[in-house]
C-alpha cells in the first residue's frame, strides 16, 4: 500500500500545481501554497497517515481537518486541499485508523476515532501555522460522520461541513424495521479489500447479515450517531453545514432533516439530486461543484471571518429533481399543505386502483411474498448516481409491473403541476399478515405512455409476535419533485427489493385493505 500511496502522492502533487501548490517557474509569482507534504501523525496509540498543504504566506491561518471516506485514504481531498490552501487555510487530511497504511483496526467512527481526530488537531496546532481558535472539520461519507461526531466531542472544532454523512447509524442500517442490504454489503467489501476490520466490525456486520444480536448492533450504531450527541453539539455550538442527496442509498436524508431540526447552532441544510457522495464527486477532481462552493463559503464565514453572507441566507437549500433551486427559512416551509390520497378498489380490467379521494373500505388486494417486480429502488450508488448526471430519474414501464405480484394505484391527471416538497408518508391497513413481514412502497410520476419515473420510495417492516391485522406507516425518503401537468401520481407496493433484506416467509402473502392512504406534502 505504501508504494501505491507514493505513486498517487506524486500524481496528486503534480495536479496541485494548477491550484497554486506546486513549484512555479522562476519568472512567475511565488507559489500561494507550500505544496503537499506527507506526514505521520501519532493518533491514540496508532500512527495515522496524513498530508498537509498550507498557505505560503507567513502568519497564523484557519485550519481544516479532513478525515478520508470509507475505503479511501488521505489523498482523496488533495485537489480541494490545494484550492483551500491557496485561499488561506492550513489543510490536514488523514486516513482514519484501520484503513490503508494507518495503524490499528477500523473503529467505525467510534471512541478511538474521536480520540484520533483530537490527536490530529493537537498535531496540527503544534506543527503548522494553524490558529487554535479557528479549527474546522469536513469530509464526505465516513469523513463527514467523523467530523460531526468529533465536533460533539472536541469543542475546538468551530465549523463542520458534512457531505453525504449520517446522523443516525441505527436508521441507516435498520430504518423502518428493515435491514439495508446492499449498502452494508458494500461497506463490508471495502473494509475487507483495503482495511483492517478486526473482530469488532466483522462481528457486527456478521450479526447484521444474520439478523442476530440486533440490540447489541443497534447499541453499537447508536454510539456512532451524531443524533445521540445533539446536546453536546448544541453546547459546543459549531457552525454545521449538512449537504446530502435525495437518493442517498447509504444514508437516506430523513435522518438529516430530523438532526437539522434539533440543532440550535448556526446551521444549513442542502439537498440535491443524486446518490451517496455523487453530488460532491466532481469537486474531488477539482472541477466546479455546488457542494464544494458552499463549503468554501461556510468556512470563509465561520473560520476565516470574511463575511460571505451565507449565514444570513435562508438555511434550507434544495435542488428539486426537475426544477430550479429553492431556498426556505425552515424545513417546514418547504410545503404549504398535505394532500391525502386514499387507495381505492383495484379494477379487474387493468389491475390498477384509483389513488385519490377519501380512504374507503370494502376492498382488499393480496400480493405474494418473495416475488419481485420491476419496481425497485435500483442499485446502490449507481441508479440514483446516474440520475444526478443525466437529470433522468430511475424509470420503469408501469404496464410491465406484474399486478399479480404488486398493488398499483394511479391518481387522476391534473391540469396543473403537483409540486411535492418534503417527506411523503404511506399508511397501509393490512389483514391476515404473518407476525413479521416487509413491504416496499414506491411513488412514481406516470406519463401518458406508461413511463414511470421514481420520485421516492422506502421499505417498511413489522416485527410483531402474532399474525393478524395491523396498520403500518412508512415515511418515504424526503424529496422535491414536480409532477408535470397531465401526469399521474402513482403508488406501487410489493414485497421484494434487492436493496433490502425482507422479513417475509416464502410462499406467504400480504393483504392490503381499505383505509390505506398516502399523505403527500405539496406547495
Amino acid at each position: 500500500m505504501s508504494r501505491i500511496r507514493s505513486t498517487l502522492l506524486a500524481l496528486a502533487a503534480t495536479a496541485l500545481v494548477a491550484a497554486g501548490g506546486g513549484a512555479a517557474p522562476a519568472a512567475a509569482a511565488a507559489p500561494a501554497t507550500t505544496g503537499v507534504r506527507s506526514v505521520d501523525i501519532p493518533g491514540a496509540g496508532v500512527t495515522l497517515k496524513a498530508n498537509v498543504v498550507a498557505p505560503a504566506a507567513a502568519g497564523s491561518h484557519p485550519a481544516i481537518v479532513f478525515p478520508s471516506s470509507w475505503g479511501l485514504n488521505d489523498l482523496e481531498y488533495l485537489a480541494q486541499a490545494g484550492t483551500l490552501a491557496a485561499k488561506g487555510y492550513v489543510v490536514v487530511s488523514y486516513t482514519p485508523r484501520g484503513w490503508w497504511s494507518s495503524g490499528g483496526e477500523i473503529d467505525t467512527a467510534g471512541p478511538l476515532d474521536m480520540a484520533d481526530l483530537s490527536k490530529v488537531i493537537d498535531w496540527t496546532i503544534a506543527n503548522t501555522a494553524a490558529d487554535p481558535a479557528r479549527i474546522g472539520a469536513a469530509g464526505i461519507s465516513y469523513g463527514a460522520g467523523i467530523s460531526l461526531l468529533g465536533a460533539a466531542n472536541d469543542p475546538r472544532i468551530r465549523a463542520v461541513v458534512m457531505m453525504s454523512g449520517w446522523s443516525d447509524l441505527v436508521y441507516s442500517l435498520y430504518g423502518d424495521n428493515t435491514r439495508h442490504r446492499q449498502s452494508a454489503d458494500l461497506l463490508g467489501l471495502a473494509a475487507q479489500l483495503v482495511g483492517h476490520p478486526g473482530p469488532d466490525l466483522s462481528g457486527k456486520l456478521a450479526d447484521f447479515a444474520a439478523n442476530r444480536n440486533v440490540d447489541a448492533v443497534k447499541a453499537w450504531a447508536r454510539a456512532r450517531s451524531a443524533a445521540t450527541y445533539v446536546d453536546a453539539l448544541n453546547a459546543n455550538r459549531p457552525a454545521v453545514l449538512i449537504a446530502n442527496a435525495w437518493g442517498d442509498s447509504f444514508f437516506p436524508p430523513d435522518q438529516l432533516v430530523d438532526l437539522f431540526g434539533r440543532l440550535s447552532t448556526p446551521k444549513r441544510l442542502e439537498l440535491r439530486p443524486g446518490d451517496h457522495a455523487i453530488a460532491e464527486l466532481t469537486g474531488l477532481l477539482g472541477l466546479p461543484n455546488d457542494a464544494w462552493t458552499s463549503l468554501y463559503r461556510w468556512f470563509d464565514e465561520y473560520l476565516a471571518g470574511t463575511g460571505t453572507g451565507i449565514g444570513a441566507e435562508p438555511p434550507v437549500v434544495v435542488k428539486p429533481w426537475n426544477a430550479a433551486g429553492e431556498q426556505y427559512p425552515s424545513w417546514a416551509a418547504l410545503n404549504t399543505s398535505t394532500r391525502r390520497y386514499g387507495l381505492g378498489q383495484i379494477r379487474w380490467l387493468d389491475g390498477t386502483g384509483l389513488l385519490g379521494g377519501a380512504p374507503g373500505g370494502g376492498w382488499t388486494k393480496t400480493i405474494p411474498t418473495g416475488l419481485d417486480t420491476i419496481a425497485d429502488g435500483g442499485v446502490v450508488l449507481l441508479t440514483n448516481g446516474a440520475a444526478a448526471f443525466t437529470g433522468v430519474p430511475p424509470q420503469v414501464w408501469l404496464p410491465a409491473v406484474d399486478r399479480l405480484r404488486a398493488g398499483v394505484w394511479a391518481a387522476e391527471r391534473p391540469a396543473t403541476a403537483l409540486r411535492i416538497r418534503g417527506i411523503p408518508r404511506v399508511h397501509l391497513e393490512l389483514t391476515g399478515t404473518a407476525a413479521q413481514g416487509t413491504v416496499i412502497a414506491y411513488l412514481y410520476d406516470l406519463d401518458a405512455l406508461g413511463n414511470a419515473a421514481l420520485i421516492t420510495h422506502a421499505p417498511v417492516g413489522w416485527l410483531g409476535t402474532a399474525p393478524g391485522a395491523r396498520g403500518v406507516d412508512v415515511a418515504l425518503s424526503a424529496t422535491a419533485y414536480d409532477v408535470p401537468p397531465g401526469h399521474s401520481l402513482t403508488l406501487v407496493v410489493d414485497t421484494v427489493d434487492p436493496l433490502y433484506y425482507d422479513a417475509n416467509a416464502a410462499g406467504g402473502s400480504v393483504t392490503i385493505a381499505g383505509g390505506s392512504y398516502v399523505d403527500v406534502p405539496v406547495r
